[in-house]
């Protein structure tokens, strides 16, 4: 039964129906009719219409209160009967011809289905939207504080997600490999920011949002001793807070 407070049903059927008069009897009367009797079987046409509605019954699933109208039409039949007169005389066999038989009829009961369908499975838990990132990472070739291609795409995204988020600053930390001195990597981490940070302003940025720091050789990504390239500790971090 499909869920809801009302499931309407209908249905027609057509079959072949046998009546049989058993013990039928007609006393005749004595103006002149006669006596009838007959026990015989016969068939007809039969059809059936049916109209009704379910009302699920929710504290019990499979189980719903039904009201419905039934029409039952059987077509005529004519039967062989033994006619018998009441004055006395000779009992004569014929037929006995029965019209259309219709009935009406309007029930009321409870319905169990023994295999109800399953619940319906819970909705889907609702994916919440992925944040933008609040951290990116701009990589820069040796010894250079020139931005890249790639470079300026990963600058041009955190601007645009930082439209998309709360924040109260964006943090542009510069860092070096350890192949320069501290003191000239220092300053080269602190020229790597500002290069960031001039492109994040360019990209819409507010530039008093932006704050600048440089490391230099200190807090490497990837460990490594002294004089050493090492790509990926050559950085500046963005970072929305």
């Amino acid at each position: 039964m499909p869920p809801g407070y009302f499931s309407p049903y209908a249905g027609v059927g057509v079959g072949y129906q046998w009546t049989r008069l058993s013990g039928f009897h007609v006393n005749g009367s004595p103006t002149g009719f006669p006596s009838i009797t007959s026990g015989d079987t016969k068939g007809a046409i039969a059809y059936q219409f049916i109209l009704g509605g379910a009302f699920p019954i929710p504290q019990v699933r499979g189980l719903a209160l039904t009201t419905e109208y039934r029409f039952f039409g059987v077509g005529s039949r004519s039967y062989n009967a033994t006619f018998t007169p009441v004055a006395g005389g000779t009992a004569v066999a014929s037929n006995v011809r029965l019209g259309n038989d219709f009935n009406h009829g309007v029930l009321i009961g409870l319905r169990y289905n023994f295999l109800p369908p399953p619940p319906p499975p819970p909705a889907p838990a609702a994916v919440p939207a992925q944040a933008p990132a609040r951290s990116y990472l701009v990589f820069f070739d040796w010894d250079k504080a020139t931005l890249t291609d790639r470079a300026r795409q990963i600058i041009a995204e955190a601007a645009v997600n930082s439209t998309k988020v709360q924040y109260t600053r964006i943090e542009v930390n510069g860092y070096t490999d350890t192949s320069g001195t501290p003191r000239y990597n220092q300053g080269l981490s602190i020229r790597r920011a500002r290069a960031v940070q001039a492109e994040l302003v360019k990209d819409g940025v507010p530039q008093n949002a932006i704050t600048i720091q440089g490391f230099g050789d200190t807090h490497l990504l990837v460990p490594t001793g002294p004089g050493v390239r090492e790509p990926q500790n050559r950085r500046v971090e963005i970072i929305i807070r």
